[in-house]
């Protein structure tokens, strides 16, 4: 089937959604979850919760796209120097319509993460630099405490996908990653394997809105 540029979005809906179950599709159109950070786990954990069919995203950073980004991150060439909440929100309606988002583009911090964060089921920890992912972790638990964290630790290099777990480290919050891996003492980051953090970051989201993790 093809569809044309006129095709209205509640006629395009079904078609998106056809390979999933209906039950699991209506909990997640009903969910509302935050994406802290928009870089090379953010843009991919926003893009597949959208594309699973995740109701409303707040995706909040900072930045904006530069050319040393596209090795890994959701943006385009034509995207560099855009906001990146911005480049992201546009892609994400490209691609997933039904999806509400709201894009915020101010810096994250332990201070404001509640406030921003409020509406929120679950947030994605999706930053890269220590300090901030330590941040987002005690504001949004202290700040929003039934609110549940799937945050990242250890993306970098070329290391084997199979060092990479998810790990229950509390009551709401989970971290996913090989735990150890550091970019400044690594081979970089790749696309591939912060892909698989992202992608399991995800995942895991959905099955927490599924109702079957706690």
């Amino acid at each position: 089937m093809t569809l044309c540029p006129e095709t209205a979005v509640h006629d395009i809906l079904p078609l998106l959604r056809a390979r999933q179950s209906p039950a699991i599709t209506a909990r997640l159109a009903e969910a509302c979850v935050g994406v802290a950070g928009c870089g090379g786990l953010g843009s991919v954990v926003a893009e597949e919760l959208a594309r699973a069919g995740v109701g409303s995203l707040i995706i909040a950073d900072c930045d904006t796209v530069e050319p040393s980004n596209l090795n890994r991150q959701r943006y385009t060439l034509a995207q560099v120097g855009m906001p990146k909440t911005a480049a992201l929100a546009e892609n994400l309606a490209a691609a997933c319509p039904a999806a509400a988002i709201v894009p915020v583009q101010q810096r994250v911090t332990a201070e404001n993460c509640a406030r921003i964060f409020a509406p929120c089921a679950v947030v994605a920890e999706c930053f890269d630099d220590p300090a901030a992912k330590a941040a987002i972790v005690y504001g949004v638990r202290s700040g929003l405490p039934s609110c549940i964290v799937v945050a990242a630790s250890g993306v970098a290099g070329i290391g084997p996908g199979s060092c990479i777990k998810t790990v229950a480290i509390s009551e709401r919050f989970y971290v996913v990653g090989d735990l150890s891996s550091d970019a400044e003492g690594s081979d970089g980051l790749f696309a591939s394997r912060v892909g698989i953090v992202a992608s399991l970051q995800a995942h895991l989201i959905i099955r927490i809105l599924a109702g079957v993790e706690a």
